[in-house]
């Protein structure tokens, strides 16, 4: 109980500003909250979708691939997908590979999405807290002016120990919301490395299994020819 007065009496008496850094905390930890449900959300269905997918890759059921696709909403399925639909134009190492970077490619922006906001809510609740502060100076100044001498000294240490509370609560705000915002980029990272390592996974079964399709194509026609 005494805590949360404690914590009440620091927010009232840091002014109006405390008003507007405190909605840039609680826009934040949304933005926060929404994005590492998405990106775990991303995580597990890639993982899922990997894990269905290859053993239809290592049977070369590319049409059931290709359909499981264009159901999924896990990045990592539309990424094989598009490098397996890219097959029926050409079978090209290469033309496969640019096929499944523009999946990447097109995954990356929402799986980025709204995670650069953080770093600014954080730059923006600081100044706020300055700002704050230096208002809060301000008035508390003018105010000593007009006092009686005796109490100058009483109300400049009391006006400054106020004013000080928007700059603490705009540390306080911006502080984890950076470490949120590190903490985001690192596990997106970590998504858009597993789709480049799932893709040359699977890049690697369908060139072994073409080419082993056509190696045995070669030997049947060489037994024939005998």
């Amino acid at each position: 109980m005494d805590f949360i007065t404690s914590v009440l009496r620091f927010f009232q008496d840091g002014g109006p500003f405390m008003y507007p850094i405190a909605i840039v905390l609680v826009i934040g930890l949304a933005v926060v909250l929404e994005r590492w449900i998405f990106l775990s959300f991303a995580k597990s269905s890639n993982k899922r979708a990997f894990t269905q997918m290859l053993p239809l890759l290592h049977k070369q059921d590319y049409k059931s691939v290709v359909s499981m696709g264009n159901k999924s909403s896990a990045p990592i399925a539309r990424m094989i997908s598009a490098g397996v639909s890219r097959m029926g134009d050409s079978r090209r190492r290469d033309d496969i590979e640019l096929a499944m970077e523009e999946g990447v490619l097109e995954a990356v922006p929402r799986l980025e999405k709204r995670t650069g906001y953080l770093a600014t809510l954080a730059n923006i609740a600081t100044l706020l807290g300055l700002l704050g502060t230096i208002i809060g100076l301000i008035a508390a100044f003018t105010a000593v002016a007009n006092a009686d001498p005796t109490e100058k000294a009483t109300l400049l240490s009391q006006s400054i120990s106020v004013a000080m509370n928007t700059t603490a609560f705009g540390l306080m705000s911006a502080i984890p919301l950076l470490l949120f915002h590190a903490m985001l980029q690192t596990k997106t990272t970590e998504i858009v490395d597993s789709l480049e390592m799932a893709g040359v996974k699977c890049l690697n079964i369908i060139s072994g299994g073409g080419a082993a399709g056509n190696k045995a194509q070669l030997n049947q026609g060489s037994r024939q020819g005998a």
